[in-house]
């Protein structure tokens, strides 16, 4: 049965040039949503071949080049969403940076401000500007992208996980404030997901069947197994959950108390 749980529904994704936030925008728009397909890069052609996947699902979607850090940025791609389709049904903020290695103790004071207020920061902008918006419409759905390592310390996360710890707490606070307005707040915490983003952890077999062997399933995640977490806190399936964060992790997190890590 075709599956068109979000039909008519506009999702606004940030990140979604590549990786977890293109899967999303993907999925999103395969149950019925328009998409705004927002970034910071552009002009690679990236955010274009996404918009030509949507239209092949027989949805709109619109590109924005965004840099989430930026409060002006981040109001004006809103304003723009709301000019033109009316509304904001869905955010789904996907968009963050790494820089892996650093300690905290190495880390540089511009390497910390900038994962903080892209990671961080952004989230936070995203949210305030479109939560106004859902809370003027009196319904809206977020969803934010924290991480296992926002859960739990991880080696070589640094400021990351300080990021992804942050975000655990504003969605938990936003899903306090918003509840009275019909808004649902709600965030994903993956484990290592298969992306660009990450390659250096996962680019070779053998360290891939490493990694593999410290998750209870056997298997590290695929941005589609992300996706479709996203799109179950997307509908109407999970209308009596806020404020929840969901570890997408092949277990991983269950396991860490019996010396999984």
């Amino acid at each position: 049965m075709e599956d068109k749980r979000l039909n008519g529904k506009v999702a606004l994704v940030t990140g979604s040039r590549r990786g977890i936030g293109r899967a999303v925008a993907l999925s999103f728009a395969a149950a019925g949503a328009n998409i705004v397909l927002g970034d910071n890069v552009k002009d690679d052609g990236k955010l274009d071949e996404a918009a030509a996947e949507i239209k092949k699902l027989g949805q709109s979607s619109v590109v924005i080049s965004v840099d989430v850090a930026k409060k002006s940025d981040v109001e004006e791609m809103t304003t723009r969403v709301v000019a033109r389709f009316g509304k904001i049904d869905i955010l789904v903020n996907c968009a963050g940076i790494w820089i892996p290695g650093q300690t905290l103790l190495d880390c540089p004071e511009d390497n910390w401000d900038r994962v903080i207020d892209v990671n961080l920061k952004g989230t936070y902008l995203c949210c305030q500007a479109v939560g106004r918006v859902m809370v003027k419409q009196r319904s809206g759905n977020i969803i934010n992208m924290s991480s296992k390592v926002g859960l739990e310390p991880g080696t070589g996360a640094g400021a990351y996980s300080i990021s992804k710890a942050g975000i655990i707490m504003l969605t938990r606070q936003l899903a306090l404030e918003l509840a009275p307005y019909g808004v649902r707040v709600n965030a994903l915490a993956p484990g290592i997901v298969k992306t660009d983003f990450n390659k250096n952890l996962w680019q070779s077999s053998d360290a891939v069947k490493q990694l593999a062997r410290t998750v209870p399933l056997g298997r590290l995640a695929e941005p589609e197994d992300i996706a479709r977490a996203a799109l179950f806190l997307a509908g109407e399936e999970s209308s009596y959950i806020t404020g929840a964060i969901l570890p997408i992790d092949g277990g991983w997190q269950a396991a860490a108390p019996s010396g999984g890590k």
